[in-house]
């Protein structure tokens, strides 16, 4: 592909965010229902679609993470529309207005959320995020440039198709939600060029994608790399919840970001908690990494080094490590972690207080699952990714922050002496 091809594309989607810009709130909330509308209306193409891109993925030998991302059911379908009508519900950023100073003078200085203006995702076998992307985007004034992986194209652009459909019914330019046409590398590496266009890149992937984004990008970069989560269970932890917790972080879903991937227990109530866990593991066919403290109440188990943590396993795999104390297991986080999600469970409020403070995550969790990290289930609405870099968002990025502040200064003909 030419440069030309990236520059038409980023140069349409600028014009675009300016129509979006000007919308109020009644306007992009009747655009988001027919949005919605439109999807359900295009289950059964977009499912047929969908059937093709999973079973080419399947003959290119896709992991089982990467199938699940990419596989769309009538519920899963169901479920994008009514995240879009979730997004409707939200208040709107944009033009929000609040107080900054009055200065001695007279002049009154305020701070105004604004569109960020073109925001392009890049993004692998996830169908949906370009529903969440381009939703998300509309309602928060900026239009959007999807560049989805080969595997799940051919779905998105079914998606997309239903997406333009409420734009052109709305007299709206379908370029607001543009899908690149190709997966080709060498467009994506022009698209990542045009910072005169496109004001923020956000990828979603696996670690290699967003390595390459970053390395690559003019334009600023959200990061995602992994999500090593940690449930941490303390002396004080109320052991029937943190089976629970541990059994919904590591199993309810598997090749997401926000599962478990790393099961800590303090020395104190390792041997009673561990063959409770490790019960509950294997009746979940979960395989467990152990080290040499835990790997004793766990039949079939694998030994795995102090040096060895961190992974990413993204299916029904664990590590479990014992920690001596509360300090060891923060030691571990600091050590392994990724800075996306870490759970305690504890029922003493002070060595929780002192988690929630010390550990530096997007997302610290007190008793409850690591599952609720997501944007949606935070009251965010859909979400367009979580960022581990802590410029200009950390954690789930909802319809703030998409927005940008900008000063607003009044007065009453002051000049400055």
């Amino acid at each position: 592909m030419s440069d030309s091809v990236a520059t038409e594309i980023s140069k349409r989607a600028a014009v675009a965010a300016r129509a979006v810009a000007k919308l109020t709130t009644a306007e992009k909330n009747a655009v988001l229902q027919k949005m919605a509308d439109a999807i359900r209306a295009s289950e059964q193409d977009i499912l047929a679609v969908n059937k093709k891109d999973l079973q080419q993925g399947k003959e290119k030998g896709l992991s089982d993470a990467m199938m699940d991302r990419l596989q769309l059911d009538s519920e899963r379908v169901e479920g994008m529309a009514t995240a879009i009508e979730e997004i409707i519900k939200l208040d709107d950023p944009v033009g929000e207005r609040y107080p900054f100073t009055e200065r001695p003078n007279g002049i009154k200085v305020e701070k105004m959320r604004i569109p960020l203006g073109v925001i392009c995702m890049i993004y692998e076998a996830r169908p949906n995020v370009t529903a969440d992307a381009g939703s998300l985007c509309f309602k928060s004034g900026n239009a959007v440039i999807l560049r989805c992986g080969r595997e799940a194209i051919d779905t998105s652009k079914a998606i997309a198709k239903a997406l333009h459909q409420a734009l052109r019914e709305s007299n709206l330019p379908e370029d607001v939600i543009t899908v690149v046409p190709s997966p080709d590398r060498e467009l994506m590496m022009e698209l990542l060029k045009q910072d005169d266009y496109i004001d923020l890149v956000i990828p979603r992937g696996g670690e290699g994608l967003i390595h390459f984004v970053s390395d690559n990008s003019k334009i600023p970069v959200i990061q995602h790399y992994k999500g090593v989560c940690h449930l941490y269970v303390d002396k004080d932890a109320d052991q029937e919840k943190a089976l629970n917790i541990l059994l919904n972080g590591k199993t309810q879903r598997t090749g997401v970001c926000n599962a478990l991937e790393a099961l800590l227990v303090h020395s104190d109530i390792a041997k009673e908690f561990l063959p409770k866990a490790a019960k509950a593991l294997a009746e979940k066919n979960v395989k467990v990494h152990a080290c040499k403290q835990s790997i004793q109440f766990f039949d079939g188990a694998e030994a795995i080094a102090d040096d060895a943590f961190g992974e990413e396993y993204l299916a029904l795999e664990i590590a479990v490590r014992t920690v001596a104390d509360y300090d060891g297991a923060v030691e571990h986080i600091q050590d392994f972690g990724s800075g996306h999600t870490e759970v305690i469970i504890s029922e003493n409020q002070e060595t929780v207080e002192r988690f929630i403070r010390e550990i530096d995550s997007a997302v610290t969790m007190a008793n409850t699952s690591s599952r609720f990290s997501d944007g949606g289930q935070l009251g965010l609405g859909a979400e367009i990714g979580i960022s581990t870099s802590k410029l200009h968002a950390y954690g789930p990025m909802g319809l703030q922050s998409l927005t940008t502040e900008k000063y607003v200064v009044t007065g009453t003909g002051q000049i400055r002496e």
